[in-house]
């Protein structure tokens, strides 16, 4: 048997044991007179037994930034598709994680690769019903750049900052440092610092015409600024200095609730391509930046320049670890940035999928920090 052959029949153990234990519990349900019935009467147990197979078609979205380069590289060197086999991979690029989370809701994807406070705002407002975190992908890469004449936080007042979009990860970084700060914003673009969410290259071209004094945004376009926005643009806030040790969660694998209890299989497999991904970065150092931006190139239909990859590459470190330790503090900067309801995510993270490969490499598993199963 060889390595793979291994670590598909663990998985595939793993996730028949998942299956078992759902029919069993939703039997006990039955038994007490409380299971879900179907339209024909069956139990939920029932529909899930019907559903073992492994998904016809798994589409997946994910960013054409560095922060997202475990799902670049997994594109680009095939290693989804000779994961997932048969099944069909189709995708689809978003901008920033809010509308990433409209598409997984309403069922046009069945997974994404996004910042860690949608999926937050997602699971909090489903009643952890939504999706689940089965895996990270990227730390750091994240930072505040600004124009010439800013040097310190009290330099901000009065100034109009951008974010990717409302209540995405840099949005809610930039509102909670803020408020560290003494400032006040709000989510219409009021306050002491004027936030203005706003898409990745306009918030360029805005900035190269001064019409924004500064953003706080993912890589490469931290870099893209710095090497095209002109106006003295420097890094005022890098995010990796707020966080111990500068671990900090920029990307997560996440799944949709639903697909993942129906098509286990599936999210195995693309779990192994994953997995395969990170390695092949961390493996490929050399290689990596031109494979990155040929999916850039034809995702945006335009390369990012040497130094501005280069430069993004030295910020951003990828790990399938979603450091879980840090998401309850997510939660509390979500609630100060008034972009989240307040909610339980005991129940975020799936990683059990993730460590029986791990454990199968050989590799040390990741923990959920006591939010789910692992």
């Amino acid at each position: 048997m060889t390595a793979t052959s291994r670590v598909r029949s663990r998985l595939g153990l793993v996730a028949g044991m998942m299956l078992a234990a759902a029919i069993v519990t939703t039997a006990v349900l039955a038994l007490s007179g409380c299971a879900p019935q179907s339209a024909a009467g069956q139990t939920a147990a029932a529909d899930a037994a019907a559903t073992t197979e492994p998904a016809a078609e798994l589409r997946l979205g994910y960013f054409a930034n560095v922060t997202h380069a475990p799902a670049l590289v997994g594109l680009e060197e095939g290693l989804f598709a000779d994961a997932l086999g048969d099944t069909e991979l189709t995708t689809q690029v978003f901008n920033a994680g809010p509308a990433a989370i409209e598409a997984l809701t309403a069922g046009a994807i069945d997974a994404t690769y996004i910042g860690p406070n949608p999926s937050i705002n997602t699971f909090i407002q489903s009643g952890g019903q939504s999706a689940h975190i089965v895996a990270g992908a990227a730390t750091g890469g994240a930072a505040l750049v600004v124009r010439e004449g800013i040097d310190s936080a009290k330099d901000l007042a009065g100034t109009t900052l951008a974010t990717p979009q409302l209540g995405n990860t840099q949005d809610v970084a930039l509102r909670s440092w803020l408020a560290d700060e003494g400032y006040e914003t709000d989510t219409t673009g009021g306050g002491d610092v004027h936030i203005t969410p706003t898409e990745n290259a306009q918030t360029l071209t805005l900035f190269q015409q001064g019409g924004l004094d500064g953003a706080w945004l993912p890589e490469p376009w931290v870099s893209r600024l710095l090497a095209d926005g002109g106006r003295g643009a420097h890094v005022l806030v890098d995010e990796a200095d707020l966080w111990e040790d500068g671990a900090f969660p920029t990307t997560v694998l996440l799944v949709r609730a639903e697909f993942l209890a129906e098509h286990p299989e599936t999210v195995e497999a693309l779990l192994e391509g994953h997995v395969a991904s990170v390695a092949w970065l961390d493996e490929h150092a050399d290689e990596a930046s031109t494979v990155i931006n040929s999916v850039i190139e034809k995702d945006t239909g335009k390369p990012l320049a040497d130094e501005v990859i280069t430069r993004a590459l030295e910020h951003v470190t990828f790990s399938v670890d979603p450091h879980a330790e840090t998401f309850e503090t997510l939660v509390e900067n979500g609630l100060e940035a008034g972009t989240q309801k307040d909610g339980s995510i005991d129940g975020l993270f799936d990683l059990r999928l993730l460590n029986t490969l791990l454990e199968a490499d050989d590799g040390e598993p990741v923990s959920a920090g006591g939010l789910g199963e692992e």
